[in-house]
Parts: C-alpha cells; structure tokens; sequence
C-alpha cells in the first residue's frame, strides 16, 4: 500500500450530539491517515433533510477541534474534492441514479406509504417476520419491473412521486475482505431492494455514500460495526457503476458496550449510572434543554481521547499513557478487535488522574483561573501554586484543587462524621490540647520541623501515629484523610493552624 494513496473519512449525520462512539471512529480514521501519511477527511452527510437538528454540524467540529483531531479536508476547508456537505452535492449523483436506471440496475418504483404498509402487513401475516421490498415482493408492487413501459411513462410525464431502487439480483453471493473481520459473505437473498434516490430529490446514505467514497478518492472505509450489513449493497453499487476496481478497503469497528456488557452504550446508560456520553456540552434549543459533556465535566482532551483508543484496541504491551504523536506511532487495523469494547468510567476517571498529574502547577492554576474566580478565591498566585502542588496527586478534575482541597482556602465548615465519630475522644482531644501548646512555641513553622515536633511528641509519650494525627488533620482541615499534614500546615501558617486547632476543640467539644 502506498502512503500517498491513504485518504479516509469520518461521514458523520449532523441529527444531533456526536456520541463518544462516534468520535472513537474519528479518532481510528484520524490516527490511520497520520501513520500512513495520509489525509483525513470530514464529510456531513446530510441527506436525510428531515433528521437535520440545528447546530449538530458546528458541535461536531466544534468536538473534533478539542480532541486535537485537525481535519485536512472538509466543510469550510476546501481540498479539491467538494463540496464536502452531501447537500451540496446533490446534482452529483443524478449521473449515477441514471446510469443505474439505464443499466437496469435500478428502477422506478411509484409506491404510496399506504400500499408499503400493506405489503408488510401481508407479509407478517404469512409469516416473514421482517418484510422486505424484494426482488419476489417487487413484482406485485407498482415500479418500472411490474408496469409497462407506457404507464411507467405516463407515471413520470404527470409528475407522480416515486423513489429509485436498486435491483439487487437473486441468489447471489457478495464477498469482500474486512480488514479488521477477514473476509465477510452475504446471499443477496437476504437483501432488500433500498431505496436509493428519494421523492424529495436527495440520494439516500447508500447511494450517496459509495458515489463520494469514489470521487473523494477514500482508500478505506473505518466505521462503526452497526454499517457491517449495509456493505454488501455498497460493493454491488460498485459493481453495478462499473468502479469495481475503487471498492474502499473495509474496516468495521467493533461496538462501545455499556458498563454491564449488555448492548451498546447509550444516553440512557450515562443518565442512570452517572456520566457523560457526549465529548463537549450539548444545548437543544427545541427542547430547552443542556446536556453536561466531558469537556464540562473537567476532563481533559488528552485524557479522553487517550481512553477512547483503548476502546477496541491495545497496543499489545502493558503501556497505558499515550500522547497523541505516540498513539499515531503506534496505532494499526490489525490490532482492533472484532468484539465489543466494554466502557469503563472509573478506568475514564483514572486516565484524567494521570494527565492532570503530567501538568505543572502553573498550567493546573491557569486551567482553574474560571473556577478561581467563582469561588472568590483571595490567596495569591504564589499560595495557589503551593496549594496545587500539595494536592495534585490527590485530584481527578482541576477543579478539585479547590473542592478537596478546600481548606487550604478555606476555614473547615463540616467535619468528616466518621473521623469524629471514631477518632475523636478524651485521649485524642488530650493529646490535640499537648500539641497545640508545643505548636505555640515554635518559631520555624516549617514542614520539617513542624513533623520533627509531631515524632518527638510521639515519641515522649510513647503514644502511635494513628492515636494523634486523625485529630490534628480533622481539627485542621474537617478531613479524615489527605496530602501530608506538615505541608498543609507550613502552607496555612502557624496563626491559622492555631485558630483551627482551637475553633475545632470548641465546636466538637471534647470526645
């Protein structure tokens, strides 16, 4: 395979929020083209005019930009193979709808919703569970196979509504190789005649999607797992425009599960368990209603798209952190599953902890500058910084410098009921008093000394680690557990520790 001749393109509908599964299939599309130097396209495919939802074409780019997933061809980014909008294509593929016509590859079939729905009906009554407009059931259907020449003339010279189907023969076999799935065979008795060209004037996905795959030059088709039965109507269009030789290397991608393993992840499945399924905010404005996305949430892109890729592939070592570039590097079909990728949120939550760890402390502090500002932060750039480096490792989100880490900010509001109810009694709360009194005398209120002083107390009066500290870091910070306690209270200041100590022994008493 020349790398010059790898051109691949995500195709997505603009009826609604890019799914995060939508976006995996972008970011396989995208890694693809960079390793093998090639070039990655966006195509809207917008034929389908009564789906179209306002605002679903900006999201998606909108999603691309943040995922770092730069396009090289696509709307407002002209490559030489546009336009890049279906909608915009439409007098394209009237040449193609006629050369199936011609060819009798396809036909006129003039059929009312009501006549359709009757067929079916008959069919289930005789029982064929799902009806299909075929070629057994075409010849008792209104189309130009069961009518004469004349009145399918007739037919089109009054302006009749009609659609273009294809002619999909009998008993044949269709077969083609699928990079991911080895090679896949379908009986065209088990395909139906599909629309291709609808009353409204507008191609249907099918024909449209092979015609620009064509003339767009698209090397491999990378789509999801649910597009697998539509492939074999796709190689018999190539077939049946004379393109045999342009038919796109398949690869189709396995399915995103939902936690349980118990079909594909959904909407739902993010409401009931309690995150997102969208990568940025979505607004829908007819229904006035705003749907949080990972962006919104406080994950980070890199983070994301990271976790998204072990989604249906694995780099076949125990390497879990890539870059973007190392993803590129790395990346191949070969090593994308056949079966479904299970999604895990806690392995998502996981992947955040590590980046957010590889930023430095200036970043962290410019990330949540916004959150800084709601929450009328006071301190100074330079306490920030202390405080973020204190409790980086102990975050998932940026913002949780200033949720977890709230005492570092803050004077401790609630204490952690289960640290009072069992760590804080008459010998704790004696101890507590002891410390407080050797606390008042230091004069280097530092880290080490401040833990110098701790071990020699602990030490003098023979007393454990667990018998003391639970109520120093409850009394200073509310918590029952977090970073090193001696940074916290180099960072707070001896004044502060002091009025904590002793506001802490008035509100919770003495044990």
């Amino acid at each position: 395979m020349s790398n010059k001749s790898v051109r691949v393109r995500f195709a997505p509908s603009p009826t609604g929020p890019l799914h995060i599964g939508g976006v995996r299939t972008a970011l396989y599309n995208y890694l693809f083209a960079r390793k093998n130097n090639g070039k990655f396209i966006l195509r809207i495919e917008d034929t389908d005019q009564s789906r179209y939802v306002e605002g679903a074409e900006k999201y998606i780019l909108n999603s691309l930009e943040w995922c770092g997933l730069d396009i090289d061809e696509g709307p407002n980014k002209e490559g030489g193979h546009g336009p890049y909008r279906q909608s915009e294509r439409k007098d394209i593929y009237n040449k193609y709808v006629q050369q199936l016509l011609d060819s009798g590859r396809a036909y006129y079939a003039f059929d009312s919703e009501e006549e359709l729905e009757q067929m079916r009906k008959k069919m289930k009554e005789a029982g064929h569970p799902s009806p299909q407009y075929n070629n057994i059931t075409r010849s008792n259907m209104k189309n130009s196979l069961s009518l004469s020449k004349e009145e399918v003339q007739e037919r089109l010279d009054k302006g009749e509504k009609y659609v273009v189907r294809v002619n999909i023969p009998r008993n044949e076999v269709v077969k083609f190789e699928d990079k991911i799935r080895g090679w896949v065979s379908f009986n065209t008795n088990f395909l139906d005649d599909k629309v291709l060209y609808k009353s409204d004037g507008m191609p249907t996905y099918h024909l449209a999607n092979v015609v620009d795959d064509y003339l767009m030059k698209i090397s491999h088709v990378i789509r999801g797992e649910e597009w697998l039965p539509s492939a074999p109507l796709h190689v018999l269009l190539y077939k049946f425009l004379g393109l045999e030789d342009h038919v796109p290397m398949y690869c189709h991608l396995p399915l995103i599960l939902n936690p349980e393993g118990k079909g594909k992840l959904s909407k739902r499945d993010g409401d009931r368990l309690g995150f997102p399924v969208f990568p940025l905010e979505w607004k829908d404005s007819s229904q006035e209603i705003s749907i949080s996305g990972y962006r919104e949430s406080g994950f980070l892109p890199e983070a994301f798209i990271n976790m998204l890729a072990f989604l249906g592939w694995n780099p076949g070592d125990s390497q879990e952190i890539f870059s973007i570039d190392e993803l590129i590097r790395s990346f191949s079909i070969e090593r994308v599953n056949k079966s479904g990728a299970r999604f895990n949120f806690q392995k998502m939550l996981w992947f955040n902890q590590q980046y957010l760890r590889l930023k430095s402390n200036e970043e962290l502090a410019q990330m949540s500058q916004q959150f800084i500002l709601n929450s009328k932060i006071l301190h100074d750039k330079k306490y920030i910084l202390q405080a973020i480096s204190i409790i980086k490792e102990r975050i998932t989100f940026p913002q949780d410098i200033f949720t977890e880490g709230s005492y570092l900010f803050f004077l401790p509001e609630i204490y952690d009921e289960k640290t009072v109810r069992k760590k804080w009694n008459n010998d704790s709360v004696n101890h507590l008093k002891s410390l407080l009194e050797e606390i008042k005398v230091v004069t280097d209120f530092d880290a080490t000394t401040i833990e110098k002083l701790f071990q020699d107390y602990l030490d003098l009066n023979e007393v454990g680690f667990g018998k003391v500290m639970p109520a120093l870091r409850l009394s200073v910070t509310g918590k029952g557990m977090g970073p090193s306690m001696f940074l916290i209270m180099e960072l707070l200041g001896k004044e502060k520790v002091l009025n904590r100590i002793e506001n802490s022994l008035i509100t919770l008493g003495n044990g």
